[in-house]
C-alpha cells in the first residue's frame, strides 16, 4: 500500500474510526465536483463529496458559462433550470480575448454562446441536481490524508464530529488550483504564474460621470474613455455599460500573493483604477467585487492509480471565460468510464483514455489562453502591431468563427485509435431532429440518461443485430433525420461519437468496424 498524507501529527486520527464505504470519493464541491457527483449517479455509481468549507462560499468567482458546456447541459436536460436562473440565458457575446474582442453579435448562428450566471448559482444548481439523483454531499469535511492499494483508496477526513476514514474504489480531486489531493498524490503541476493582479467589479457611477450613447464614458479629470480596453504604462483598464452601472476590470503587474478568501474591497478597486488611469473614477454600490491572478499550469498526468484529477486541480488557464466550462466537461468524460470500471465491464485501458482525451482538451484551452497572454502583456510597438493585425483578422467571418470554436471548446475532436475513421468520430454528436415510430425527438433528448446509444439512421438491421450483444450496456435506436450525416452513429455517454458508418457503407466493413468500436469502448459482449 502506498500512503500519502498531509496530517502532520496523526495523534487525533488514532484509535477507532468510522468506516463510510462508497464507490467514488470526490474531494471538493465546486462546479467540477458537483457535476461529477451528478454524472456518477447517472452512471449508477455511489459517490461521496467531501468539501472542507462548512458552507457554500459567496466569494465572487466565475460569472458565467459558455461554449460546449451549454450544449452538454441541454443534452442532460439541465439547461432549462440554468436558463431560469440567468439574467440573459442565451447571448451571443462580445468575448474579451487578450484585450481585444471577439464580437459574435452580428452572426445569425454564432460559433459560441454564453450564459451570465454567478458561480454560486452554478454551484447551487449543480448541488440540487446531484442531490436529487442521490449524491451524498458533506460540507465541513476536510481530507487530510490519502492512501491507495491495487483495489481501494482511503481518505482520512477531519469532520465536524471528529476524524474518520472513508474507503472507496476511486478518489477524484476536484479541489481547485491549490489541490491538496494533487500534492498528496505527487503529481507534478508545471507551468507559470504571471506577475499580475486582475480586479473585477460591477459598480454604480454618479451623475458626474456621463455615459454616452455609444457606450463610452466622460469622467471629470480624465475626459472621454472608450468602452473596451484602455492600455496605459501602468496597466489595463476595461469597462462596459451594464444594466446598473459599469462592469469594469483593472490589470496591474504586481507580485502580491492574495489569499483566495480575502475579499476585494471598493477602496482597493478604486486605488487600482487610480493607479492605472492616473485619476479617480467615482464609484459606489458594488454588486460584485473579485480579484484573481493568472496561472498557466497543467498536471503532467490526470491519473495516479486510483486517484484522479479534474477541474482546476488538473489545469489552470491564464485567461478568463474557459476554466469552469473545461472542468465540468472533464467530469462528464470521466464519470461513465469510472462507472464502467466499477460495474466490471470496462475494457482494458478505458480509464486511461480520460487522461488522453482531457489532457488534450486542456492543452487546447491552454493554447488559446496563452495566446491571450501574448496579446495582453506586450507593451512595445511590436506587441501593438500584433494586436492590430489580430484584430484585423477577426473582421473576417471564417477567422472569427474559428476563434469562437477554439475559445468555446467546440472544435475538440478526441484522438481516437483508428486514423481512417469517419470524420465525425471523436466529435460531439450533432443535435439531429429524429423522426421515430413514437414521434419526433432529438439526439439531445436521447442523451438525458447518459446511456451509450447506437443510433441507426438508415434502417440497417444488420448493424442493430451486432449491437444486441451489448444491449445491457447500450441503447439501440432507429430513426430518420433530414440529411443524415451517416448511416449510423455510436454515441458515448459523454455525447462524443465513438464510431460512424458512412452513407451506404458496405455491410462487411461497417459491421467489422462497429464490432471493433463496441469492444474497444464497451468491453467484451
Amino acid at each position: 500500500m502506498r500512503v500519502v498524507d498531509d496530517r502532520g501529527s496523526d495523534e487525533g486520527l488514532r484509535g477507532e474510526r468510522q468506516v463510510l464505504d462508497t464507490e467514488v470519493i470526490i474531494v471538493g464541491a465546486g462546479p467540477a465536483g458537483l457535476m461529477l457527483a451528478g454524472e456518477l449517479r447517472l452512471a449508477g455509481v455511489r459517490s461521496l463529496v467531501l468539501e472542507r468549507h462548512p458552507q457554500p462560499r459567496d466569494t465572487p468567482k466565475a460569472s458565467g458559462i459558455g461554449g460546449r458546456i451549454l450544449h452538454l447541459l441541454r443534452y442532460r436536460g439541465m439547461l432549462d433550470r440554468f436558463e431560469a436562473a440567468s439574467s440573459d440565458p442565451d447571448i451571443a457575446p462580445r468575448f474579451p480575448f487578450g484585450t481585444l474582442e471577439l464580437d459574435f453579435t452580428q452572426l445569425a448562428d454564432p460559433p459560441m454562446r454564453a450564459m451570465p450566471l454567478p458561480q454560486r448559482e452554478i454551484e447551487r444548481l449543480l448541488d440540487e441536481r446531484a442531490s436529487e439523483l442521490g449524491a451524498d454531499i458533506r460540507r465541513g469535511h476536510e481530507v487530510v490524508g490519502v492512501s491507495q492499494d491495487d483495489a481501494t483508496v482511503t481518505a482520512d477526513v477531519r469532520g465536524p464530529d471528529g476524524p474518520y476514514r472513508v474507503t472507496a474504489r476511486y478518489l477524484v480531486g476536484c479541489d481547485g488550483g491549490r489541490s491538496r489531493i494533487r500534492d498528496l498524490a505527487g503529481i507534478p503541476f508545471p507551468g507559470t504564474t504571471y506577475p499580475e493582479v486582475n480586479r473585477l467589479a460591477q459598480v454604480t457611477v454618479p451623475d458626474s460621470v456621463t455615459v454616452l450613447d455609444n457606450g463610452d464614458i466622460d469622467v471629470p479629470g480624465l475626459g472621454r474613455i472608450h468602452a473596451g480596453f484602455t492600455r496605459t504604462d501602468r496597466g489595463v483598464f476595461a469597462f462596459a455599460v451594464a444594466d446598473r452601472g459599469l462592469s469594469l476590470m483593472t490589470t496591474e503587474n504586481e507580485s502580491t500573493e492574495y489569499d483566495d478568501d480575502e475579499p476585494l474591497t471598493l477602496t482597493e478597486l478604486a486605488d487600482s483604477v487610480r493607479r492605472v488611469l492616473g485619476a479617480d473614477l467615482p464609484m459606489t454600490d458594488p454588486i460584485r467585487l473579485s480579484r484573481f491572478t493568472f496561472k498557466d499550469r497543467q498536471a503532467e498526468r490526470y491519473r495516479d492509480g486510483r486517484i484522479l484529477l479534474a477541474g482546476d486541480a488538473a489545469h489552470l488557464l491564464p485567461a478568463t471565460g474557459a476554466a469552469i466550462n473545461l472542468g465540468m466537461l472533464d467530469t462528464v468524460n470521466l464519470a461513465w468510464k469510472l462507472g464502467a470500471d466499477i460495474h466490471g465491464w470496462a475494457p482494458t485501458g478505458l480509464l486511461d483514455t480520460y487522461h488522453d482525451e482531457r489532457h488534450f482538451a486542456g492543452a487546447r484551452a491552454l493554447l488559446q489562453t496563452r495566446a491571450q497572454v501574448a496579446l495582453r502583456r506586450g507593451h512595445d510597438s511590436a506587441a501593438e502591431a500584433l494586436r492590430e493585425v489580430f484584430q484585423e483578422l477577426l473582421v473576417d467571418e471564417p477567422a472569427l468563427r474559428r476563434m469562437g470554436a477554439l475559445v468555446g471548446g467546440t472544435d475538440i475532436r478526441y484522438p481516437l485509435p483508428n486514423p481512417n475513421q469517419h470524420a465525425l468520430t471523436g466529435t460531439f454528436a450533432p443535435d439531429l431532429t429524429l423522426y421515430t415510430d413514437q414521434g419526433t425527438t432529438s439526439v439531445a433528448e436521447l442523451m438525458h440518461t447518459a446511456r451509450p446509444i447506437l443510433l441507426d439512421l438508415a434502417d440497417r438491421p444488420e448493424l442493430r443485430e451486432i449491437a444486441r450483444d451489448w444491449q445491457h450496456r447500450i441503447d439501440i435506436r432507429t430513426a430518420k433525420t433530414d440529411q443524415r450525416p451517416a448511416d449510423a452513429l455510436l454515441i458515448r455517454p459523454d455525447a462524443h461519437i465513438a464510431w460512424a458508418a458512412t452513407i451506404d457503407e458496405p455491410t462487411d466493413t461497417a459491421a467489422l468496424a462497429l464490432r471493433e468500436a463496441l469492444t474497444h469502448w464497451f468491453g467484451t459482449p
